[in-house]
């Protein structure tokens, strides 16, 4: 009987999800589906879909824990769930006010990745792995730094290296940030992580987590978080401020292997704006070597440092 209902339940959905050309779809917000297609030039493409309404999706998601005997309780409880629908179908889904998309979403929204079982017959060839041939290098990211700063910036955008924003109070970070996406892909799948509404992305294929600080009263957190990140598909990953609540978080997803990820912290420094990362990560994950930490950091992270004198704002380092 379940199956039943839950296959009556999915079939608004099913349309989008099961042909074979579709490698996986995101609905970020009600009446709207973006589809993933195997081996398109354009990977998301968005249709409307004025019955997905707000409502039908809670109540999908509702069921689906229930059929699935998963904890669902987007404002006291655990405000996720996971399952494998019929078809060997991944699914992946948040609701109340932990997700936001635009400020129509007051309450809070809905968002949902369905991915998997139209996998397309493949062999080791397609990974281009071949007896006596070199691996292939995707995305090598080059390790010389221009001489420009200008260029130094710019090629860590086009290549897709970690940014941090560092900065302090009032010299402009998050503007900064909020310019920096414009230059981004507009087809890009963009996923933020913060604790108050604050980044404008210009991408329509996004989502925002919000984790507060003060409001938060249900049991998401940055290890729940970190979870639903992976699985939502970004191609760019934007880190609120860094604290000491979401420090190893942040930094564990930027070893997730995600592209353009970016993030802003308080700092006078390029130099302090490692240890200060560093240092907030050690506060809850005190089994790091704090050199070893701020070595790595230097290795994989860009710094953009901004300061200010007045109403002079700078970039001061670009590293």
């Amino acid at each position: 009987m379940a199956n039943v209902v839950l296959d009556s339940l999915l079939r608004p959905l099913e349309e989008f999800y099961r042909p074979s050309f579709v490698e996986e779809i995101a609905i970020n917000h009600a009446g709207e589906v973006w589809m993933r297609l195997h081996g398109a030039r354009v990977p998301w493409v968005a249709y409307q879909a004025p019955n997905l309404s707000k409502q039908y999706l809670i109540d999908l998601i509702h069921t689906i824990a229930n059929i699935y005997e998963r904890p669902f309780n987007p404002t006291h409880g655990i405000p996720v769930v996971y399952a494998t629908l019929p078809g060997n179908h991944r699914f992946s889904a948040i609701a109340g006010p932990n997700v936001q998309y635009d400020e129509n979403d007051v309450t809070g929204g809905v968002a949902m990745n369905i991915r998997g079982g139209n996998a397309a017959e493949t062999s080791f060839e397609n990974y281009h792995l071949k007896r006596g041939e070199d691996l292939l290098k995707v995305k090598p990211r080059d390790n010389v730094r221009p001489d420009d700063p200008y260029d130094r910036l710019m090629g860590a955008i086009n290549d897709g290296s970690p940014i941090l924003i560092s900065g302090a109070t009032a010299t402009g970070k998050t503007t900064f940030l909020n310019h920096m996406l414009k230059l981004i892909d507009q087809n890009s799948r963009v996923i933020t992580v913060e604790d108050a509404r604050e980044i404008r992305v210009p991408q329509a294929n996004r989502v925002h987590f919000v984790l507060s600080r003060t409001e938060q009263n249900n049991e998401f957190n940055y290890a729940r978080l970190l979870d639903l990140v992976v699985r939502m598909t970004p191609d760019v990953i934007i880190g609120g401020e860094i604290s000491t609540d979401n420090a190893a978080v942040l930094w564990e997803m930027l070893g997730t292997g995600h592209d353009h990820f970016y993030t802003t912290i308080h700092a006078e420094s390029a130099d302090a704006a490692y240890a200060a990362f560093a240092d907030r990560i050690l506060h809850t994950q005190p089994a790091y070597s704090r050199s070893e930490l701020i070595a790595e950091m230097k290795k994989k992270i860009r710094v953009v440092q901004l300061s200010r004198d007045g109403a002079l704002r700078a970039v001061t380092e670009v590293v």
